[in-house]
């Protein structure tokens, strides 16, 4: 007999068709959660410590995510982000404090107004498939950029770039392994000797190779996916076909400003070596996705 699915209740409220922002470093998914925060109704967090913790240690072993309680374990900790409570927003990342306008403990939003709820922290698109068995009516909308601007964002970015210190050495890492970009163990000392822009251009290629798995697998009414350049510089239709992907009014406000990271960046934020390297290393992706004229 086929199991009933379960029903996870937050604050009262019963989870139904939750939504997930998917991509690569720097590919907009904070861009797009900050609006989703001021969508009539959702709550939306970003990357909040209990979520962030499940999601790397599924990264950097994938096998983790196909175990029995990989799934009891990511929902608890999507649970735990999504309860309102005094002093909750204490606990939640920068980026999300600041999108949720708190300037003290919270929380950002009343359980009273919620009837859907989100995530938006970085690096969700390595746990998508458990994401999906946790909720299977979820809804997801992926991010794609071009793979030269992710890697000049990476490039300045602290958090980011502890990945590739030697402290976080992948020894322990499973491999294949989309989060490093690395196929096999044995390229690991390549990995290893190669500069930060090809470690860069590697996460990209690795996140945008999940993305087109996932587009193969998931069903059309579950899988939206817009490419950052369209959100920023056709912000109206990009958020007109987010609005009636997801039933919602989603606000265009936070996709104006000179905050935005603007589109062709790597022409003036990498070096020519940096540059050469990061469109060697990714290149087949780059000029499947229309980044790089075909040769």
């Amino acid at each position: 007999m086929r199991l009933p699915p379960h029903i996870l209740v937050v604050n009262g409220i019963k989870v139904r068709r939750p939504v997930f922002l998917l991509g690569a470093p720097h590919s907009g998914a904070d861009l797009l959660a900050r609006a989703l925060k001021r969508s009539p109704g959702f709550h939306m967090t970003m990357g909040r410590a209990c979520v962030a913790n499940v999601v790397y240690a599924f990264a950097r072993k994938p096998s983790m995510g196909r175990t029995p309680g990989a799934v009891r374990v990511l929902r608890d900790a999507l649970a735990e982000s999504w309860q309102v409570l005094p002093g909750a927003c204490g606990r939640c990342a920068e980026p999300c404090r600041e999108a949720g306008g708190v300037t003290g403990a919270g929380p950002c939003v009343s359980a009273a107004e919620i009837v859907r709820f989100g995530e938006g922290g970085p690096d969700l698109i390595y746990s998508a498939p458990v994401l999906l068995q946790a909720f299977p009516d979820a809804r997801f909308v992926q991010l794609i950029r071009d793979g030269r601007d992710v890697a000049a964002g990476i490039l300045d970015d602290p958090a980011c770039l502890a990945w590739f210190r030697p402290s976080m050495s992948p020894d322990q890492t499973e491999f294949p392994n989309a989060f490093l970009g690395v196929n096999k163990d044995e390229h690991l000392g390549r990995w290893r000797d190669m500069p930060v822009a090809g470690k860069c251009a590697l996460r990209w290629r690795g996140a945008v190779r999940l993305s087109a798995e996932l587009r193969r697998t998931l069903p059309e009414q579950q899988l939206l996916t817009l490419r950052y350049e369209d959100l920023v510089l056709h912000p109206a239709q990009a958020v007109r076909e987010l609005s009636e992907f997801l039933e919602t009014r989603v606000p265009k406000v936070t996709l104006y400003g000179d905050d935005v990271p603007k589109v062709g960046a790597h022409r003036t934020r990498l070096s020519p070596g940096d540059l050469t390297l990061v469109e060697k290393v990714a290149r087949p992706e780059l000029t499947r996705l229309g980044y790089l004229a075909r040769t």
